[in-house]
């Protein structure tokens, strides 16, 4: 049995992507287990019985099931870019402010934007423009600096990008030509850094 820490994931799930972005940053290795969501391992619901991923087996009894807490528990083993921003409470309190909206009304709205035909209720482009406020003030973190709470990358970025990614694909031609250019930017700077390509390589069968 491998020593490593053990890591349940799915590699489109965002949650799952920012904690393999974290912990493949911080170098640390685990032993990846791709999990088929239409039959989740019972070793992985007897240990985190909410079922969902990404959930991280330390292998010495403790468990770590919530993708932020994976994120900040990898960079606290390595953090060689500063990504914690440490000795910064103004850009940690910014941070915590756009990940929240993130995690919250956002990742609402892109739920309804992406899954529109099952909510009928209003057409896709009214939830598109509910997940366009965040995008809009993303952009304008953007003006300001190369990242979203600084110039350099942080978590806020890395916690960040797989959802908007993700809002990016539902209509690719229309995002293409939203008026989010410095968005688009730092989007395919993330998607086309060798973290990325790395982060979502095909784990072996």
């Amino acid at each position: 049995m491998s020593s490593l820490p053990l890591l349940y994931s799915f590699r489109r799930c965002p949650y799952a992507i920012r904690a393999r972005t974290a912990l493949r940053y911080s170098g640390i290795q685990t032993e990846m287990h791709e999990v088929s969501l239409k039959a989740k391992p019972a070793a992985m619901l007897q240990i985190s019985p909410k079922g969902t991923v990404p959930v991280l087996d330390l292998r010495d009894g403790t468990v770590i099931d919530e993708s932020l807490n994976i994120m900040r528990w990898a960079l606290l083993q390595h953090d060689p870019e500063d990504w914690l921003m440490a000795g910064q409470p103004v850009l940690q309190q910014d941070a915590a402010e756009l990940i929240a909206f993130n995690d919250g009304a956002f990742k609402q709205a892109l739920d309804l934007y992406k899954y529109a035909i099952r909510f009928p209720e209003q057409p896709r482009e009214d939830y598109r423009a509910e997940g366009e406020r965040f995008l809009a003030q993303l952009e304008r973190c953007l003006n300001a600096h190369d990242s979203l709470c600084r110039k350099q990358a942080s978590i806020t970025d890395a916690a960040i990008f797989p959802f908007v990614r993700q809002f990016s694909l539902v209509d690719e031609a229309w995002f293409a030509q939203a008026p989010y250019p410095a968005l688009r930017q730092w989007l395919r700077q993330w998607l086309d850094s060798e973290l990325f390509l790395k982060v979502m390589e095909k784990p072996p069968a």
